[in-house]
């Protein structure tokens, strides 16, 4: 297991296990060079030394390599480093189907037919380009987040040129199609089954056949008639269940011929789902159930043994060996009796007999031929072998080196010249005989001289603007494509990296991209206004900004201790980091103003004055008696006017304005 915080080819850092299977780990990794997450599988150690699961794990990566559609999950990379052997994919976000139908139970029509819709098209798109999946089951399709379907691992998958290929293991037993389960032989056919296998699945909430061995599920699909969808949905359109009906013939010749018949089915069911417009291809006597010969059975057997099933893992296969066969379903499989045993017997003792007489008469015409020609001669001497020379390995040096080093051996050297991605100009690039072979003295040695590559070396633009690089690789016989990514440790314009990266060697004309920083990516200014201090300060913080000047008003609208107001406000983009400028209101303001005038009653009576603000109330009155003068005055007023009246000897009233105490 690899821990977090580890690197694979000084990019891919480790960040989750994510899944276990039989021959490999998943993990969640962060892929630094394009910032984003991707999904690592890596071969477990206990395999990595066995070339045969090395190949059929690399097998997995060329197989789906080359296949780019909405609902496959992408390869990305391939790679070995330590020992380790790893495909570097697209992570899903999501849950296997598996997994979404041991939750939800039966799915409704619509729902099988979408997503089978999906896989179907997945499947399409790699039967088209000569791929066959041989494992479509609900542990190998994904469902994301966002409901989109995509087809997983394809670690059995093989590649074709024609029809029909031999696989060296069956896919998953419950969802095996009948000529793959009896003799390994599989078409884009089987595929199909597989398909409609999932489809009851989905509609039904189980599989169709189910058994306590490996052996007895796989004579299931080769004997047992397929049990019908509605007898445990009831409600499933007539439509949808001829459908799965079709796909999952025992006979290929009666399934859907490939995956665009299919789809056309799917799309219509969903328009008209309780039509009956599937056309099923009569049974014919060469299609009915036969019963099981003891080789096929043999071989059924030996093909179950080798099943790679878990169906409680989403990340890979695991090995299982299948179980005995159940003694009834043998005995009913086989009729052999005592005379055949015999006869059998007879035939061994023929057939050994035959092949040692075969190497008795080989062994003597080789004797005869060898005397005649001499090739016996000197056998049981050192005569020959001291007279030959073991070729050493002159690749990668000189020439001249190399013609001196073999000529000083006793041998002759004669020189061809050809193009060398691996070797330098002038370097021994290749030689025939290979190093290691025994030769006669004066042998002739053929030198491959390296007269350099024809391919270019990527410059290493890293660091220069996107116009210098882009001028630099074109200068060297390159095109260019530009990719743009936020950085925060890149100026804006300068190139972060290339892929290929730099001194990776490409056939002229050949593509690099150029991985162009953008700079620091820009954020939004949130609203603050209304907020307290300290929220307006989480808020700038959530959205990588900080708090700068705080100052505070009186605010007729905003009570004391919210924002008022904020600068650079809000919905502006600016850097990360950038200080935002905030006013807290002090609410509204209360001043108070005072009142001071001398009057003079010059008449022969009292004068009445009668002081009020600007509401009408009534601040005070005074009386001022006749030849008399007073001041009026008035302190703590809470508006800034008022109104001054008077009745008596004299009458009369005049705005006032109240001074600031």
């Amino acid at each position: 297991m690899l821990e977090n915080g580890t690197f694979l080819a000084n990019r891919y850092e480790i960040t989750a296990n994510i899944g276990t299977g039989g021959m490999s780990d998943v993990y969640r990794a962060k892929d630094h060079l394009l910032g984003r997450d991707v999904g690592v599988k890596v071969l477990k150690e206990d395999f990595s030394h066995d070339m045969t699961f090395v190949t059929k794990f690399r097998q997995e990566a060329q197989s789906a390599a080359g296949l780019e559609h909405p609902n496959i999950v992408n390869i990305y990379d391939v790679g070995s480093e330590n020992g380790l052997y790893y495909i570097v994919m697209e992570v899903v976000e999501g849950v296997t189907l598996k997994t979404y139908i041991e939750k939800k139970g039966r799915l409704n029509y619509k729902e099988v037919i979408s997503i089978a819709i999906q896989v179907a098209r997945g499947i399409e798109a790699a039967h088209k380009k000569g791929i066959i999946h041989r494992d479509i089951k609900p542990q190998n399709i994904m469902i994301s987040k966002d409901g989109k379907v995509k087809v997983t691992d394809f670690g059995i998958a093989k590649a074709v040129s024609s029809n029909t290929v031999h696989a060296d293991m069956m896919g998953s037993v419950h969802y095996t199609s009948p000529e793959q389960a009896r003799n390994g032989y599989v078409t884009y056919r089987s595929d199909i089954y597989s398909l409609g296998i999932v489809m009851y699945e989905m509609a039904t909430g189980q599989v169709p056949f189910d058994g306590d061995s490996t052996v007895a599920v796989a004579l299931q699909h080769l004997q047992s008639e397929m049990p019908k969808a509605s007898a445990i949905a009831e409600d499933l359109p007539i439509s949808v269940e001829h459908i799965i009906e079709k796909a999952t013939m025992k006979s290929p010749d009666r399934r859907y011929q490939n995956m665009e018949e299919l789809l056309l089915d799917l799309r219509k069911a969903l328009v008209t789902p309780n039509e009956d417009f599937i056309n099923i291809v009569p049974l014919v006597d060469d299609d009915k159930t036969k019963v099981i010969t003891e080789d096929e059975l043999n071989e059924i057997k030996k093909e179950a043994g080798a099943y790679e099933e878990d169906e409680d893992k989403e990340a890979d296969l695991n090995e299982q060996k299948a179980g005995a066969l159940p003694a009834a379903a043998e005995t009913g499989a086989l009729t052999a009796s005592g005379d055949k045993k015999k006869g059998r017997n007879i035939e061994k003792i023929i057939t050994i007999g035959g092949v040692i007489a075969a190497i008795i008469i080989m062994i003597i015409m080789i004797y005869v031929f060898g005397s005649l020609f001499g090739w016996f001669k000197g056998f049981g001497t050192n005569t020959e072998q001291t007279s030959q020379i073991r070729l050493p390995d002159v690749t990668g040096k000189s020439e001249e080196e190399a013609k001196s080093t073999l000529t000083n051996m006793g041998l002759k050297v004669v020189t061809v010249s050809a193009t060398s991605d691996d070797y330098d100009q002038g370097m021994v690039a290749e030689q025939d005989p290979t190093a290691g072979k025994k030769v006669d003295k004066d042998s002739t040695v053929t030198l491959t001289i390296s007269t350099g590559s024809d391919k270019i070396k990527v410059p290493d633009v890293t660091g220069q603007t996107e116009d210098a690089a882009t001028k630099t690789l074109k200068g060297a016989g390159l095109t260019v494509n530009v990719q743009y990514q936020y950085s925060s440790s890149a100026a804006k314009g300068v190139v972060i990296s290339t892929d290929p990266t730099a001194g990776s060697k490409l056939a002229k004309n050949s593509q690099v991209t150029l991985l162009v920083s953008q700079g620091t990516k820009a954020v939004q200014v949130p609203s603050l206004t209304g907020m307290t201090k300290d929220e307006a300060s989480s808020a700038l913080s959530a959205a990588k900004l900080t708090l700068g000047n705080v100052t505070s008003s009186y605010s007729d609208s905003v009570e004391s201790g919210k924002v008022i107001s904020q600068s650079p406000s809000t919905g502006q983009y600016i850097d990360p980091g950038t200080a935002v400028n905030i006013v807290i209101s002090k609410g509204k303001e209360t001043a108070a103003y005072r009142f001071s005038q001398s009057v003079t009653n010059s008449t022969t009576s009292d004068v009445t004055y009668v002081l009020k603000d600007t509401a009408g109330k009534t601040l005070r009155t005074w009386k001022v008696g006749a030849g008399k003068t007073e001041t009026l005055s008035v302190e703590n007023i809470q508006t800034s006017s008022g109104t001054l009246s008077w009745s008596g000897g004299a009458s009369g009233s005049t705005a006032v304005s109240f001074a600031k105490q």
